[in-house]
């Protein structure tokens, strides 16, 4: 498996201490850098910062959000950053949801799958570097009933650009396997992870006459290491609290796509009563119905033994990249965190090298894996 991590630009209290933890990331050997837009930073300015800091590493959005700029400004984006970084940058998009895209943006949410379908259409023609012609139900380019023609971009995509898609729900699941070269997951549960996630994935890549071999499964969760039982019990108690907000209050009142994919692998009771506690303002209640189990199937949190199986876990159950996301009071302690769960997962191994921008590293010669 490779190492991922996901940062968000000004997090951690100041913008320079995260850029210090990513540069600190790819000397312990990280393989990617996930860099979060959500409701905070942008992601593609962060981005080119971090390129200019960082010489290996590979570097993506995860996630641009499909609709709050248009297809060729995505692919304009993208192809300068893989150009700027050698060709170490991943395109990740994601549809979001009604709260930050109508909520925050002003746009609306309706039709998110043909909208993804064809953002991903038009950024490979841009990228492809022909002119730009797209007559589709989302967008139309040129725009009908003027006196514009079809344009290409004044610059050429030096090097390859994959695209990752962020889904949860069956139908983006699909969708992900028909047209991306990767997916970015959350809300992972390997031992329900067949039916609730791999089964349409699959789908949508058999009607694209595609198997998962090359194809990249990116799945994320909180590593945290205890060095007992007695330590253990105080950070799945913490972990409760934000897993009952990702299950009460990500998303709309009435949309919440993290919710629905905990419902779907096996938590279906529970994930509504703690919804339906949250939004009545029961935040304390809500997190008490969040169990052990639920917290320790999620995560990567526990003594270094029980992190060491639960790679293997992963691995077993088909994740090719594991996005870390390492728990710490300070910079130093987040890389210590880092550093342990990457010596972990090249432990656990998987046997296969899978990136899919394959660059020789500039001192060795040698292509990362």
């Amino acid at each position: 498996m490779r190492t991922a991590t996901t940062v968000e630009a000004a997090a951690l209290g100041s913008w320079s201490r995260q850029a210090d933890f990513v540069v600190e990331a790819e000397k312990l050997g990280l393989d990617v850098c996930w860099v979060a837009e959500a409701w905070g930073s942008d992601a593609p300015s962060a981005l080119g910062f971090y390129a200019a800091r960082t010489e290996r590493m590979l570097l993506g959005s995860a996630v641009m959000q499909v609709g709050t700029r248009t297809p060729v400004a995505l692919a304009q984006a993208a192809i300068t950053l893989s150009n700027l970084s050698g060709g170490r940058f991943l395109l990740g998009l994601g549809p979001s949801g009604p709260q930050v895209m109508e909520g925050l943006h002003g746009v609306p949410f309706a039709r998110p799958l043909a909208r993804t379908r064809e953002t991903v259409e038009i950024v490979r023609q841009v990228v492809a570097g022909g002119k730009i012609s797209h007559s589709g139900s989302e967008f139309r380019i040129p725009l009908p009933g003027g006196e514009a023609v079809p344009m290409r971009l004044s610059m050429r995509a030096e090097h390859p650009v994959p695209v990752y898609l962020a889904a949860l729900s069956p139908a983006m699941l699909r969708l992900t396997g028909q047209v991306a070269d990767g997916w970015l997951g959350t809300s992972f549960v390997p031992e329900g992870a067949a039916e609730a996630y791999f089964a349409p994935l699959d789908e949508g890549l058999a009607a694209a006459g595609r198997a998962r071999a090359g194809f990249d499964v990116c799945q994320g969760a909180e590593v945290a290491f205890a060095r007992d039982e007695e330590e253990l019990g105080p950070m799945i108690a913490d972990r409760r609290k934000e897993l009952a907000f990702s299950l009460g209050g990500m998303g709309s009142a009435s949309t919440n796509f993290y919710n629905r994919a905990y419902g779907r692998q096996g938590w279906a009771e529970v994930a509504a009563e703690v919804r339906e506690r949250w939004q009545a303002g029961d935040r304390d209640g809500a997190a008490g119905l969040v169990t052990d189990e639920m917290v320790l199937a999620t995560t990567l949190i526990g003594t270094e033994e029980m992190v060491r199986r639960r790679l293997r876990v992963w691995r077993d159950a088909g994740v090719d990249t594991v996005r870390l996301y390492p728990a710490g009071e300070t910079l130093d302690d987040r890389l210590d965190t880092l550093g342990r769960a990457i010596e972990l997962v090249r432990e656990t191994g998987s046997g296969a090298c899978i990136r899919p921008v394959r660059r020789a590293h500039r001192r060795t010669g040698r292509l990362p894996c």
